[in-house]
């Protein structure tokens, strides 16, 4: 396993670059995630203008407007961040990236590189808007496609995914909540993370940003369907590479002769968690030598495997399928059946008995996945009727 980026190119290349490690092997993978659904959203969007299905927005906006101080103090705050940081950074190289993560997040910094980098930026921000500055502001219309959008999405997708992938995993892990209000720390807000509430969370909030800036529903979902379920196996390459603790139950069975042996089960050498007994083996990464006791399946290679060939379907299907709705519903359909599988063979907390909270809801999925494929079949049907929802 690779817990960092420096970890695999030092095994892989045997560069020693220590600054690789601020750059965690699980947050590289999401990054490329978002990355290649922000991409096929892109192109989805653009298709879809091409056929007259997409129109632009005309907005109004003000031209020649001096810098706020709220632009000024958000500026300088970063500014003062990254220079606080940064030349603590620089001054103490070698105890920061020994523990990168619990660098940036105690209260080690450089006061003067804080006040100097701030600064700086808060007068280049006003410089930048004094270019600009107009004697008389003038309100201009501003036109954009739906496509020029796909940034915004992708970085409101990546927000409040984080926020709910959080959110659902404390509901299902209350202790870890209670002891992360206790003791906040880096630990407590990265670690831990359910995808599934990351999903419904960004799902509902990208939606609004749909309905907000006039993007019709059912068509935007359709858009970024494909591109989700490529970052949802995108991102599971990162569980595996980095060895997340998203590893599926104990696996002491005779590997079948057709499959490789790591492919089977696993005991996840060097895993970012530390989890199991002392490796004797090589490489062995300081703070990460551990490896699992027992072989287990390698759970997140199986949901990548299946997601990216998932995603391949969608992209194929999206021009078959013409009624605006239904690639979204086929997506929840797809995505729940292939979670509520694997969960039989993955690792997991007992939600609802001797469910657990992934069981609960890719069931639910499936089933609105079903129903919203029927009900929207049956709508694009009627002649009296319309598939694609009011904004």
């Amino acid at each position: 396993m690779y817990p960092t980026i420096y970890h695999a190119l030092l095994d892989l290349t045997g560069l020693d670059l220590p600054f690789l490690r601020f750059l965690n092997s699980f947050g590289f993978f999401v990054a490329l995630a978002f990355v290649f659904a922000s991409w096929t959203l892109g192109l989805e969007l653009r298709r879809k203008e091409g056929l007259g299905l997409l129109q632009p927005v005309t907005r109004k906006v003000t031209i020649g407007l001096p810098a706020t101080p709220g632009e000024l103090i958000w500026s300088g705050l970063l500014g003062f961040l990254l220079g606080w940081k940064g030349l603590h950074l620089v001054l103490h190289f070698a105890e920061s990236t020994a523990d990168p993560q619990g660098f940036l997040l105690s209260s080690k910094g450089n006061f003067i590189g804080g006040v100097l980098v701030g600064g700086l930026m808060a007068w280049m921000k006003w410089r930048e808007k004094q270019k600009t500055r107009l004697a008389e502001p003038r309100t201009e219309e501003l036109r954009m496609l739906p496509h020029d959008h796909a940034g915004n999405i992708t970085m409101v997708a990546a927000l409040w995914g984080l926020i709910g992938a959080k959110a659902f995993h404390w509901l299902e892990n209350p202790d870890e909540f209670l002891s992360f209000i206790k003791d906040p720390g880096g630990d407590g807000v990265f670690s831990g993370l359910t995808m599934y509430g990351g999903l419904i969370v960004a799902g509902f909030m990208v939606i609004r940003y749909f309905r907000n800036n006039g993007i019709p529903a059912w068509e935007g979902a359709d858009s970024a369907a494909p591109g989700v379920m490529l970052a949802y196996g995108v991102g599971r390459i990162g569980c595996q590479v980095s060895g997340d603790g998203d590893w599926g139950i104990v696996n002491n069975a005779p590997a079948p002769g057709w499959i490789p042996d790591w492919l089977w089960s696993y005991t996840y050498p060097n895993n970012v968690n530390g989890v199991g007994i002392p490796y004797t083996g090589t490489p062995c990464f300081e703070s990460y030598c551990t490896v699992l006791p027992e072989p287990v399946f390698p759970t997140p290679i199986y949901e990548s495997i299946v997601c990216i060939g998932f995603f391949f379907l969608l992209w194929a299907l999206r021009k078959r399928i013409t009624t605006p709705g239904i690639i979204f519903f086929t997506f929840l359909l797809l995505n729940g059946i292939e979670r509520f599988f694997i969960e039989k063979i993955r690792v997991n907390v007992a939600f609802a008995g001797s469910w657990t909270q992934a069981e609960v809801i890719s069931l639910g999925l499936v089933i609105v996945g079903i129903a919203g494929i029927i009900r929207l079949r049956r709508k694009d049907h009627s002649p009296a009727t319309d598939a694609t929802p009011d904004n």
